[in-house]
C-alpha cells in the first residue's frame, strides 16, 4: 500500500463522456458511496474531467485524471498502463474490459454476457471481440463483479470464471425524492413541449425493444391522447424501429419524441413528468431503469425475461415481450388507467429495502478486504 497504508483505487470513468446507460448509473450510484471513505484515495479517469467533477464533487480524496484521446484501443494499450503506474494505483476497477498490461490488482464488473444466449441481438465482430477481451479480462481479474444471479451463472458458463460475485445494483436516492407532479409537468411542457406521455429511457439497439413499444402505441392509437419519449443514442441500428417511423405520416411522428442526450437533472425530470415507464426488453444482465422508474412513483410495464425474472413485485406489471397480445392488452391498461398510489408507494419502498448503493459499497469492501 502507499501514503501510509491509504488504499488507492483507480476508476475507469470514460462511460461518463458518452450518453446514459446502465454501466454510467453503475459507477455513479457505487462510489458515490465509497468515496465517503476518507481513509481511501480515488482517481476518476475521462475525457471529459468537468463532467465528472459535476456528479462526483471536487473532494480532497478523489483525483480527476483526463484521459489525452478518446481512442479505446490506445486509452487500453498504452494510457491505462502509464497512468496506473504514474498514480501508484492499488486497485484498478474497469467495466467488461482490463488493460492487457497488468500492473495493478484488476477489478472487472462484468454486467453481462448476452451476446453468448442472444447473438441475433449483437454484430458478429461485436461477438467476437467481447467474447475475446471479457474471457481475458475476467481470469486475469483479480476480483470479478457481476450484477445478478443471472449473470453469475452466464459468466461461469462462458468465461469459466466460477467465483464471480454478486453485488446488486441500487438505486440512487434522487430518485425517491418527493417532488411537485404538477409542477413537474408544467416544466416539462414548457422546456420539451410535452403533455401527456409514456417513456422508454435506455439505448436503442434491437434487445431493448424498443420498435415493440413504438408499434402498438400505434395501433392502439395512443398518439392521439399522448405522445412517446425515447430517451438513450441508437448504440446498433434497429431496421425495424425504422422502417416503422418511415411509414408514419408527419402528425403522428410529431407525437414520438426521440433525444439522445440529456443532463440528469433533466433525465429525471421527464421520467417524473411521464404517465408510465414502459421497458419491453428481451435480455438485461439486470435491468435498472424499471427500478429507479419504480423509485420515483412512476407506473411500469416491465419484460419478465433474463434477470428482469427477479422483479416479481411488479406484479401483473411484469409481461413477456415475445407474447405481442398480452403486451398490447398491458399496454394499453397502463397508458390509460389512473395510477393506484398505494401500489405505487408499496413499490418505492420495496425498492429502496432491496436494492441500494450502501449494500452494493458494502459488498465491495467485504472483497477488497479478502484480498
Amino acid at each position: 500500500m502507499n501514503d501510509l497504508k491509504r488504499t488507492r483505487i483507480f476508476v475507469d470513468c470514460h462511460v461518463f463522456d458518452g450518453g446514459f446507460q446502465g454501466t454510467r448509473t453503475y459507477i455513479k450510484g457505487l462510489y458515490s458511496v465509497l468515496v465517503q471513505d476518507r481513509s481511501r484515495d480515488f482517481f476518476l479517469a475521462a475525457c471529459n474531467v468537468e463532467k465528472l467533477k459535476a456528479e462526483f464533487g471536487e473532494q480532497p480524496n478523489i483525483t480527476y485524471i483526463q484521459y489525452p484521446g478518446e481512442s479505446k484501443i490506445k486509452r487500453l494499450l498504452f494510457d491505462l498502463p502509464r497512468l496506473l503506474k504514474k498514480h501508484k494505483i492499488d486497485y484498478a476497477h474497469f467495466q467488461y474490459r482490463v488493460p492487457p498490461v497488468k500492473v495493478c490488482k484488476y477489478i472487472v464488473t462484468t454486467h453481462d454476457v448476452l451476446f453468448e444466449d442472444f447473438p441475433e441481438f449483437f454484430p458478429k465482430l461485436n461477438r467476437l471481440q467481447s467474447r475475446i477481451t471479457y474471457k481475458y479480462s475476467a481470469r486475469m481479474s483479480d476480483i470479478v463483479f457481476t450484477v445478478s444471479s443471472y449473470s453469475k451463472n452466464e459468466i461461469s458458463q462462458y468465461l469459466g470464471v466460477t467465483d464471480a460475485i454478486v453485488m446488486p445494483n441500487g438505486v440512487d436516492d434522487i430518485f425517491f425524492e418527493t417532488y411537485d407532479k404538477t409542477q413537474i409537468k408544467q416544466e416539462v411542457a414548457q422546456s420539451y413541449g410535452l403533455g401527456d406521455y409514456l417513456i422508454y429511457i435506455s439505448r436503442l439497439e434491437p434487445r431493448k425493444n424498443q420498435h415493440l413499444v413504438l408499434q402498438h402505441f400505434i395501433d392502439l392509437e395512443l398518439y392521439k391522447t399522448r405522445q412517446l419519449v425515447f430517451v438513450g443514442h441508437e448504440t446498433f441500428y434497429i431496421p425495424e424501429l425504422h422502417k416503422i417511423l418511415d411509414g408514419l405520416s408527419s402528425d403522428i411522428k410529431k407525437r414520438i419524441i426521440f433525444i439522445e442526450h440529456l443532463a440528469y437533472p433533466e433525465m429525471i425530470k421527464l421520467l417524473r413528468g411521464s404517465s408510465a415507464f414502459i421497458y419491453p426488453s428481451i435480455a438485461e444482465g439486470f435491468g435498472i431503469p424499471p427500478l429507479e422508474a419504480a423509485a420515483a412513483g412512476i407506473p411500469v410495464l416491465c419484460s419478465n425475461q433474463t434477470a428482469m425474472s427477479d422483479f416479481t413485485f411488479f406484479g401483473n406489471n411484469l409481461f413477456d415481450p415475445s407474447n405481442e397480445k398480452e403486451f398490447k392488452e398491458k399496454l394499453l391498461r397502463i397508458a390509460t388507467s389512473a395510477p393506484n398510489e398505494t401500489q405505487l408507494n408499496s413499490l418505492q419502498q420495496t425498492v429502496k429495502e432491496n436494492y441500494n448503493w450502501e449494500n452494493a459499497a458494502r459488498i465491495f469492501n467485504s472483497s477488497i478486504k479478502e484480498r
